[in-house]
């Protein structure tokens, strides 16, 4: 075993056993950890959607940005980048966030929920398999979103800087940390969120890059993360949370039993985040590091929220309505455009 797979290991497991430690300690059930689900709440608590208790200045995605751009600082590796086609980065962004949100879920609470028993997660990881195989399809073909270039460190700090603000709101605005969305304490959040931004900063952790690179090279390395993520998640429910485990599809925290949406939503995800070079989780440490098509792309995903939820098109415990439904079809729709016209076969 290689030093950087028993990393990506301890990343893995760590995010996994602090997913459940956050559960215990208050965050919503099968959700220790959402990077999706945690930036709906900041969007909420901006004001981008009207959806209290889906509304809180979520101190973990603040520890993943600062946990990162630290972890960058350190070890030398903060690179202001960008240029890559940011305008369609955004727009995947939001594609990726609302496919998320039809099926209640990044791919890192697609684990989690895998790890409490819940089958409909089962539907949303083949989904997200077909997703990623189809992006991989354009890949072959040529697909890519440009170079990007050497930019001035200011481009490269627009993330940081943004989870400065953020964490600035959340200790002078205690209205935000006693409202809205249920939560652990903010400490025990901030603290966990600032060392796994720091350990995915230094392992490259990606859920789609995982299963991307199976397919795509035969390279099993990042997937040792993801399999830490999901065993050490059910092993930590067995110890933190006892009687969390319901291996079932229905009475399950947070999602639906709406098989195809949940497949489709998830569809979504694999093919944007394929395209993109990087899931939810990804794309924050990116752009975070210096990256700022991916800071852009973390825009995206907050401004998808927004949509979702201002227009009908995030899924509740009932199912995905047929706004949502129509919206999964137009990403789609999206999807294919954009992959399509930026292959080489095509251009």
């Amino acid at each position: 075993m290689t030093s950087i797979q028993k990393k990506l290991i301890a990343t893995g497991g760590f995010i996994g056993l602090m997913a459940s430690l956050l559960m215990k300690y208050g965050n919503p059930g099968n959700m220790g950890i959402c990077v999706a689900c945690f930036i709906r709440d900041i969007a909420g608590a901006m004001g981008l959607h009207s959806v209290e208790k889906l509304s809180y200045l979520r101190p973990e995605i603040i520890g993943f940005i600062l946990g990162s751009f630290l972890a960058a600082l350190a070890f030398k590796e903060f690179k202001p980048r960008g240029g890559s086609s940011p305008a369609i980065r955004f727009v995947l962004g939001m594609i990726m966030m609302i496919g998320a949100l039809a099926f209640l879920g990044c791919p890192l609470r697609m684990l989690l929920r895998m790890a409490g028993g819940d089958l409909n997660a089962l539907v949303g990881l083949a989904g997200f398999l077909a997703g990623i195989y189809i992006g991989i399809l354009y890949l072959k073909k040529g697909f890519s979103l440009g170079r990007s270039y050497t930019q001035h460190a200011v481009n490269g700090s627009v993330l940081p800087i943004i989870g400065v603000f953020l964490l600035i709101g959340l200790l002078a605005a205690p209205a935000f940390i006693g409202s809205g969305a249920a939560h652990a304490p903010w400490i025990l959040a901030l603290a966990v969120g600032l060392a796994v931004g720091a350990a995915a900063q230094r392992t490259r952790l990606c859920t789609a890059g995982a299963f991307r690179d199976i397919m795509l090279i035969r390279d099993f390395t990042l997937f040792f993360g993801v399999a830490a993520i999901f065993i050490t998640a059910l092993v930590g429910n067995l110890i933190f949370n006892p009687g969390v485990f319901h291996l079932s599809f229905v009475e399950q925290a947070a999602a639906h039993t709406d098989g195809l949406w949940n497949f489709m939503g998830m569809v979504v995800v694999g093919f944007a985040a394929t395209l993109l070079g990087g899931c939810p989780l990804r794309q924050t440490i990116l752009g975070s590091e210096g990256d700022s098509d991916s800071a852009v792309t973390f825009l995206g995903l907050l401004m998808g929220a927004a949509v979702s939820h201002n227009f009908g098109l995030a899924a509740s415990g009932a199912g995905l309505a047929l706004n949502g439904q129509v919206g999964v079809i137009v990403c789609l729709v999206l999807l294919f455009l954009i992959a399509t016209l930026y292959s080489r076969e095509t251009a």
